[in-house]
């Protein structure tokens, strides 16, 4: 006998499901079991400890009732990487708000397709602001990347000491840096290994 779970999920412990819960009894299916996660929707599905809790109880046939898509996962990307892995272990996806579909049938598929491009815009978008975010900050003059651990003023005392002959560890316990930090400065000022 094949089961039928339906996962709930808010964001904020001040929020109840009761809705999300109604949605689904009201639906005519009948849930064998309830999973409810309070949890931000910024975390990707299978990253959602009781989402991953009840994939990994569920077996191949059943079925997973969620109320709305934006429960199933983080954003569009997620939502369709999501139902590609329920896909895969042969898991029944319902969404009610999109009318019963099952969203690993073929017309859930039709509809997957549909998710999947708004996915790959809203990835291009993701990059095209993220590009567009970095050229500003260039054309502003500020530095991207990682900020450096050494600046000029602790190069010219880490290529002091290692002329004077202070060993790696100790520079690196002195001025509070890892080994790799003044290997890498020693490298970089082309100093010979100690």
């Amino acid at each position: 006998m094949t089961a039928t779970f339906a996962y709930l999920r808010v964001s904020k412990t001040d929020l109840t499901v009761d809705n999300q819960r109604l949605e689904i009894e009201s639906s005519g299916h009948k849930v064998d079991y309830w999973f409810e996660e309070t949890i931000s929707g910024s975390v990707p599905a299978f990253q959602r400890p009781v989402f991953s809790e009840m994939i990994g109880k569920m077996r191949p046939g059943e079925q997973l009732l969620i109320s709305r898509l934006d429960r199933a996962g983080r954003d569009c990307v997620d939502i369709v990487s999501t139902v590609r892995e329920l896909q895969k272990r042969g898991i029944k996806l319902v969404i009610l708000q999109l009318g019963n579909v099952d969203l690993t049938s073929p017309v859930g598929a039709m509809i997957l397709s549909v998710l999947a491009a708004a996915a790959e815009l809203e990835r291009s978008l993701l990059i095209e602001r993220t590009q567009s975010g970095l050229a500003r900050a260039k054309a502003q003059g500020k530095k991207l990347g990682r900020p450096e651990k050494v600046d000029d003023q602790k190069s010219r005392q880490i290529h002091s000491l290692l002329s004077s002959g202070v060993s790696v560890s100790q520079i690196a316990r002195d001025l509070g840096l890892c080994r790799n930090t003044i290997i890498k400065a020693r490298k970089s000022l082309q100093i010979g290994a100690a």
